[in-house]
Protein backbone atom coordinates (compact mmCIF):
# COMPACT_ATOMS: atom_id res chain seq x y z
CA UNK A 1 0.00 0.00 0.00
CA UNK A 2 1.24 3.56 -0.91
CA UNK A 3 0.35 6.77 0.74
CA UNK A 4 -1.15 7.66 -2.23
CA UNK A 5 -3.89 5.14 -1.82
CA UNK A 6 -4.04 6.11 1.94
CA UNK A 7 -4.46 9.56 0.74
CA UNK A 8 -7.13 8.55 -1.61
CA UNK A 9 -10.50 10.80 -1.51
CA UNK A 10 -12.73 7.33 -0.60
CA UNK A 11 -9.86 6.36 1.89
CA UNK A 12 -9.88 9.29 3.80
CA UNK A 13 -13.38 9.39 3.87
CA UNK A 14 -14.32 5.88 5.09
CA UNK A 15 -11.99 6.14 7.72
CA UNK A 16 -13.60 10.18 8.27
CA UNK A 17 -16.43 8.12 8.77
CA UNK A 18 -15.05 5.44 10.95
CA UNK A 19 -13.43 7.35 13.44
CA UNK A 20 -16.69 9.43 13.76
CA UNK A 21 -18.17 6.11 14.55
CA UNK A 22 -15.46 5.17 17.25
CA UNK A 23 -15.44 7.94 18.56
CA UNK A 24 -19.27 7.78 19.52
CA UNK A 25 -19.12 4.57 20.83
CA UNK A 26 -16.14 5.15 22.95
CA UNK A 27 -18.28 8.75 24.48
CA UNK A 28 -21.07 6.08 24.74
CA UNK A 29 -18.89 3.79 26.55
CA UNK A 30 -17.24 6.06 29.16
CA UNK A 31 -20.78 7.98 29.68
CA UNK A 32 -21.91 4.45 30.46
CA UNK A 33 -19.30 3.78 32.74
CA UNK A 34 -19.62 6.98 34.37
CA UNK A 35 -23.75 6.62 34.92
CA UNK A 36 -22.88 3.15 36.37
CA UNK A 37 -20.63 4.83 38.95
CA UNK A 38 -23.50 7.60 39.81
CA UNK A 39 -26.04 4.79 39.95
CA UNK A 40 -23.95 2.38 42.09
CA UNK A 41 -25.81 2.99 45.59
CA UNK A 42 -28.74 1.00 43.40
CA UNK A 43 -28.15 -2.81 43.42
CA UNK A 44 -31.46 -3.03 41.47
CA UNK A 45 -29.81 -0.60 38.28
CA UNK A 46 -25.89 -1.81 38.17
CA UNK A 47 -25.06 -5.02 39.65
CA UNK A 48 -21.25 -6.67 39.04
CA UNK A 49 -22.32 -7.39 35.45
CA UNK A 50 -22.88 -3.77 34.15
CA UNK A 51 -19.50 -3.16 36.32
CA UNK A 52 -17.36 -5.77 34.66
CA UNK A 53 -19.45 -5.54 30.85
CA UNK A 54 -19.00 -1.39 31.12
CA UNK A 55 -15.26 -2.42 32.07
CA UNK A 56 -14.86 -4.28 29.14
CA UNK A 57 -16.67 -2.13 26.34
CA UNK A 58 -14.46 1.14 27.40
CA UNK A 59 -11.57 -1.61 26.67
CA UNK A 60 -12.71 -2.45 23.57
CA UNK A 61 -13.74 0.83 22.80
CA UNK A 62 -10.04 2.50 23.28
CA UNK A 63 -8.75 -0.64 21.04
CA UNK A 64 -11.32 -0.25 18.64
CA UNK A 65 -10.01 3.98 18.72
CA UNK A 66 -6.55 2.49 18.01
CA UNK A 67 -6.85 0.07 15.62
CA UNK A 68 -8.97 2.63 13.35
CA UNK A 69 -6.22 4.92 14.20
CA UNK A 70 -3.32 2.95 12.77
CA UNK A 71 -6.16 1.36 9.52
CA UNK A 72 -6.20 4.68 8.13
CA UNK A 73 -2.03 5.14 8.05
CA UNK A 74 -2.25 1.86 6.30
CA UNK A 75 -1.57 -0.98 9.18
CA UNK A 76 -2.84 -4.18 7.66
CA UNK A 77 -3.25 -5.63 10.73
CA UNK A 78 -4.65 -2.95 12.25
CA UNK A 79 -7.77 -3.39 9.48
CA UNK A 80 -7.82 -6.78 10.36
CA UNK A 81 -8.22 -6.46 13.93
CA UNK A 82 -10.65 -3.43 13.52
CA UNK A 83 -12.77 -6.07 11.44
CA UNK A 84 -12.76 -8.70 14.27
CA UNK A 85 -13.39 -6.39 16.88
CA UNK A 86 -16.42 -4.70 15.24
CA UNK A 87 -18.15 -7.67 14.32
CA UNK A 88 -17.34 -9.49 17.94
CA UNK A 89 -18.66 -6.66 20.16
CA UNK A 90 -21.72 -6.80 17.52
CA UNK A 91 -22.29 -10.58 18.13
CA UNK A 92 -21.62 -9.93 22.17
CA UNK A 93 -23.94 -7.22 22.11
CA UNK A 94 -26.38 -9.29 21.08
CA UNK A 95 -26.64 -12.20 23.40
CA UNK A 96 -26.18 -9.30 26.45
CA UNK A 97 -29.74 -7.98 24.53
CA UNK A 98 -31.02 -11.35 24.29
CA UNK A 99 -29.99 -13.22 27.90
CA UNK A 100 -33.14 -12.39 30.35
CA UNK A 101 -32.17 -11.25 33.99
CA UNK A 102 -28.30 -10.39 33.68
CA UNK A 103 -28.68 -7.02 32.78
CA UNK A 104 -30.93 -3.93 33.88
CA UNK A 105 -32.85 -2.20 31.01
CA UNK A 106 -30.82 0.75 30.85
CA UNK A 107 -27.88 -1.12 29.96
CA UNK A 108 -29.33 -3.52 27.33
CA UNK A 109 -30.66 -0.11 25.81
CA UNK A 110 -27.11 1.46 25.69
CA UNK A 111 -25.64 -1.92 24.35
CA UNK A 112 -27.93 -1.58 21.44
CA UNK A 113 -26.71 1.34 21.13
CA UNK A 114 -23.32 0.46 20.80
CA UNK A 115 -24.59 -2.30 18.61
CA UNK A 116 -25.90 0.00 15.78
CA UNK A 117 -23.06 2.44 16.14
CA UNK A 118 -20.31 -0.73 15.49
CA UNK A 119 -22.90 -1.78 12.80
CA UNK A 120 -21.92 1.30 10.88
CA UNK A 121 -18.31 0.53 11.46
CA UNK A 122 -18.82 -3.00 10.09
CA UNK A 123 -20.50 -1.62 6.94
CA UNK A 124 -17.41 0.57 6.24
CA UNK A 125 -14.79 -1.25 6.93
CA UNK A 126 -16.31 -4.11 5.11
CA UNK A 127 -17.08 -1.79 2.08
CA UNK A 128 -15.77 -2.84 -1.05
CA UNK A 129 -13.24 0.26 -0.92
CA UNK A 130 -11.34 -0.48 1.92
CA UNK A 131 -11.71 -4.59 1.41
CA UNK A 132 -9.89 -4.01 -2.19
CA UNK A 133 -7.46 -1.29 -0.98
CA UNK A 134 -5.98 -3.32 1.31
CA UNK A 135 -6.48 -7.40 0.06
CA UNK A 136 -4.06 -5.31 -2.58
CA UNK A 137 -1.51 -4.63 -0.22
CA UNK A 138 -1.37 -8.70 0.74
CA UNK A 139 -0.12 -9.18 -2.80
CA UNK A 140 2.79 -7.33 -1.98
Amino acid sequence: MTSTDVNHPDTVRAFRTIRRLVSAYLGLSVVTLAAAYALRDHPDLVNQAVWIRGTLVVASAVATYLFTTRAARGSHAAYRRLRIISAVMIAAIVVIICVPGTFPFWMKAEQALCGLVLAGVAAVINGRHLRTLFARSDAT
